[in-house]
Order: C-alpha cells, then structure tokens, then sequence
C-alpha cells in the first residue's frame, strides 16, 4: 500500500490496512485501482461453514490432498484432492488449511503459500455464492438471512439491500468473477 513492491514491507499489506477497518481498506483499494466502490462485505468464515450446510453441501474441486493436524488447536484437515460434496466441516477444513503436516502447500503453478490459500478461499467463496443462488434454496431464504445478520459486515443498509434482492435472483451465477490486489 503505497509502496512499491521492492520496498514494501509487512506493514504495507492490505491486511495490516483491514485492521483500522472495512471503510478504510475501500478507500485504498479505490485508490490504487481508480475503481469507485461504494459497498463492502466482510464474510466471517463461520458465515460460510453454516451456510453451505444449510444448503445441504457445496460441490467443489479441492486443488490437492490437504492433510493437516494441530492439536492446540483441535484442527484437523483431512481432505483428498478432486470433485466432492463439502458440508460444513469440510468447508471449514479448506478455509483454514495452510500446509500439510510434512511441510508442503500449493504447487507453484497453483499459487504457492499464501496465494495459493487465497485462491482456494475466493473460489469456494464463488462456488457457495453460485449454489446458494440456486431456485431450489428458495425455502431456504429466512437461514440465509440468519446467517448473514450474524456473520456478515457491511455498509449497505438494509433498504439497498432490498433494492438489490430483485436482481440477485436473476443473476448470471456463471458471471461471478473475483480479482486479487498484488
């Protein structure tokens, strides 16, 4: 943030800038981009946990084999590379995985380390966005809202939020893209 990437330091990531708060980090994001963002959502991973399984899983391709335990933390990731149904646990067993128990993460082709993690998160993030959008959680709508009044932050008031809930329902789930800041 502000720096270039030769000289920038820990202290110059967007992260560091998220702790002084949501608004804050906008802010720079619009900067540095010359976007004009007015909204944000800050998604707790809890959010994501109960919400995949209230829609009954989310179908997601796992990039790599994920074996990983601490016991200080009562962590255990367990999880095989491919296709496969997540329910919430394993939602959360993918969000929180950083490396294996022998040292190894993401393949550098991947996104090794931190990008690779990252990477992972956002296209889970867009998966659950896609299968939650789906006629058939329509039921479903009042655990929904639940779980984001709890779980979500946002600047968006309740009456924009209304505003928008037409055109969520028609939304192109193929259309859903996400975009990292370097």
């Amino acid at each position: 943030v502000g720096k270039n990437p030769v000289t920038g330091t820990g202290s110059d990531k967007i992260n560091v800038l998220y702790q002084k708060g949501p608004e804050r980090t906008l802010a720079k994001i619009n900067e540095l981009t010359g976007l004009d963002i007015q909204y944000y959502m800050v998604i707790d991973n809890q959010a994501l946990i109960e919400l995949v399984d209230v829609i009954g899983g989310v179908e997601f391709n796992v990039p790599i084999n994920m074996n990983y335990d601490d016991k200080t933390q009562n962590l255990h990731i367990h999880l095989k590379a491919g296709l496969q149904t997540l329910d919430g646990d394993g939602a959360e067993q993918l969000l929180r995985f950083r490396k294996n128990n022998n040292g190894t993460t993401y393949p550098e082709e991947y996104g090794d380390n931190d990008y690779g993690r990252m990477r992972t998160q956002r296209e889970f993030m867009i998966e659950t966005a896609k299968q939650t959008l789906q006629a058939k959680n329509i039921l479903k709508v009042k655990d929904i809202i639940d779980i984001v009044y709890e779980y979500v932050e946002t600047n968006l008031s309740i009456a924009t939020i209304k505003d928008y809930v037409p055109y969520a329902v028609n939304v192109d789930i193929n259309s859903i893209t996400s975009a990292v800041v370097p």
